[in-house]
């Protein structure tokens, strides 16, 4: 009975976050947070984003708190932000969501920090999408770690997306096939007061907001940094 209460108000709070509205100091407590897990992932040394993984990446999507809870029945929400390599740096940031199901032999809840990075051209054209289906509409993987370089390379062939996790909580069976990747037209319409496409942002025709510059500012450290080793 206990087990049923709890997943009851897992599937809440998944279903009431899923549907409320962003402020503008939520939407720049989404932009900070994605600057500290992406710090934190880039600070674990050995267990880190590889080097030649960085220099192939053309965007990066940072959730922070993917929430996933289940009694048999699972579900997860998040909210996140991207960005993308231009010609002439990174881009501006857009919000994102990331929401799905599954249904087998699970319990349990989590809190995970999730990085999503774009390896190719395909990768790149699936976050101009309104919406796509990991798994089905763009294939993903878990992304090897390790700041030597020598990391697999399978990735090359098959991955649009690698994803690397930090994870608070237990949970039985991980995966992100089934979950939906959609653009958030309304958090990305707020946050720049005005209706901007994302293949716009995301091919650096807006500019860099000052309250983002941070978190670009923090991507393009590391990923640029990436091109000197």
């Amino acid at each position: 009975m206990k087990k049923t209460i709890t997943s009851l108000c897992l599937c809440f709070i998944l279903t009431s976050t899923a549907f409320a509205g962003s402020s503008r100091e939520d939407l720049q407590g989404r932009l900070d947070a994605a600057k500290i897990v992406l710090d934190q992932v880039m600070g674990a040394e050995d267990r880190s984003i590889p080097m030649n993984i960085l220099e192939q990446a053309t965007c990066v999507a940072v959730v922070p708190g993917l929430i996933k809870g289940a009694f048999v029945f699972g579900g997860q929400y998040g909210q996140g932000v991207v960005t993308c390599r231009t010609g002439h740096g990174w881009s501006a940031p857009v919000f994102i969501r990331m929401a799905g199901g599954s249904f087998g032999f699970q319990i349990g809840g989590q809190s995970t920090d999730l990085v999503l990075v774009a390896v190719n051209d395909r990768g790149f054209q699936d976050l101009l999408k309104s919406k796509f289906k990991i798994g089905g509409d763009a294939s993903a993987a878990a992304g090897p770690v390790g700041r030597s370089g020598q990391a697999a390379t399978d990735w090359k062939m098959s991955a649009e997306l690698l994803s690397y996790s930090r994870n608070k909580g237990l949970f039985a069976g991980i995966d992100l096939d089934g979950t939906s990747v959609s653009q958030n037209f309304d958090d990305t319409e707020h946050y720049y007061g005005q209706t901007h496409s994302f293949e716009s942002i995301l091919k650096g025709n807006v500019a860099v907001p000052q309250s983002a510059v941070p978190f670009v500012r923090t991507v393009a450290r590391y990923f640029v940094a990436s091109k000197n080793q």
